[in-house]
């Protein structure tokens, strides 16, 4: 216990100390400043959350690695969404339909939750806690005492198998 305080105080003054060079650091990569202000936030947060061990020599170094990885997320996020919503406006739908008016959210929910019937039984219990409990392996692994190297499989399995009867089913229908 007396570890954690002594972590989250080094932590804590980390941020007094250095909040403006890491800011200036994110927004040479981030244009938002919001999200930028919002990575920054995201950094310490999950530093202060953190049961890993941090010392002072570990921490510059830990900060600039969870900023860089998070950067990355957004970066990459912002891509797939760019990819997905070029392919929804410019797809070859026939003029009888819009992008919007093929499928709704709820349509596309029940393909998603009539693939993952098709799973097995551990596999879909893993894949709907990943999916709409929002549980990251670590945790699902916690919950059902299971390795996390079996539940890591069993959920790429799961993704695998849904993503191809996605595919198939949205595919048939136009």
């Amino acid at each position: 216990m007396i570890e954690r305080i002594s972590s989250r105080k080094l932590v804590a003054d980390y941020y007094r100390d250095n909040l403006a060079e890491l800011r200036a650091f994110v927004r040479k990569s981030i244009i938002n400043d919001d999200d930028a202000e919002d990575i920054v936030q995201n950094v310490f947060l999950r530093l202060l959350t953190s049961d890993k061990m941090i010392s002072e020599v570990t921490l510059p170094c830990l900060v600039y690695t969870v900023a860089r990885n998070l950067i990355t997320d957004r970066i990459r996020h912002f891509s797939i969404a760019d990819r997905y919503e070029h392919f929804i406006f410019h797809s070859k739908v026939s003029d009888d339909y819009d992008a919007e008016s093929i499928y709704s959210a709820r349509e596309i929910m029940e393909i998603m939750e009539r693939g993952a019937a098709r799973l097995s039984e551990k596999n879909r219990r893993i894949y709907m806690m990943n999916v709409c409990d929002g549980m990251k392996t670590a945790e699902i692994s916690e919950a059902l005492s299971e390795n996390y190297k079996t539940v890591e499989h069993s959920l790429g399995v799961a993704r695998k198998e849904i993503r191809r009867y996605m595919r198939r089913m949205l595919t048939e229908v136009v």
